[in-house]
């Protein structure tokens, strides 16, 4: 979080000198209430800041990174998820990339009926299988796609910050947003949704502009 030369000079006297009343910064920087009023409200959004009636505005000992940071870690999964991308285990590798191409996006799930997970084929499994010269519309995706266990996967009660990490540390570019079945066979997990980076770009950028 970015912070205004002005903004930055507030902070630093409500750090020193706070509780303190609007009155009294506005005194401190030659300047209306007027004009200071959208920098405190900015100030005490963000958390950096806190106001009590007849006490003044007083310093919450956070700095903006910690805001920022406090913000992300309340989010979970299942707030931000967006719809997956699903196809069958029998489905060719020609129509998968034809799949991808139509709904803008890098890595399928693959499924069996009720939607329960089998497995995920990424645009670079369908890349090695195309450079490989294979006839890609006889090649059904079971062929190549990466199988449970091991595949990384996310719940909707996951906070965002945990899944992100799965992102980084797997270096993988969206995991599946999985449930477990009741009553089915044991392992069985439902596909509700799915989380990738462009997520949490998404979510930094509205982060941002809600400064």
């Amino acid at each position: 979080m970015e912070l205004t030369r002005r903004q930055e000079t507030i902070l630093g006297i409500v750090k020193s000198e706070g509780p303190i009343t609007s009155e009294q910064i506005a005194d401190r920087l030659q300047l209306t209430r007027a004009t200071l009023r959208p920098d405190l409200a900015i100030l005490t959004m963000a958390g950096l800041l806190e106001a009590r009636p007849r006490v003044g505005y007083y310093y919450t000992g956070k700095s903006p990174n910690e805001v920022v940071a406090a913000r992300v870690r309340r989010y979970k999964v299942g707030e931000l998820q967006s719809r997956p991308v699903v196809v069958n285990d029998q489905v060719s590798a020609h129509d998968a990339i034809v799949t991808m191409f139509l709904e803008d996006v890098g890595t399928l799930f693959v499924v069996r009926e009720g939607g329960i997970l089998e497995g995920i084929v990424s645009r670079k499994d369908l890349l090695k299988i195309a450079l490989g010269g294979q006839e890609m519309r006889e090649l059904p995706v079971s062929v190549i796609m990466t199988r449970l266990p091991k595949i990384v996967t996310t719940s909707p009660e996951e906070p965002v910050w945990e899944a992100a990490g799965k992102l980084v540390d797997h270096e993988v570019d969206t995991l599946p947003v999985v449930e477990a079945v009741a009553g089915g066979q044991k392992g069985d997990l439902l596909v509700v949704g799915r989380f990738s980076k462009t997520t949490v770009t998404r979510l930094f950028v509205e982060i941002c502009e809600r400064r």
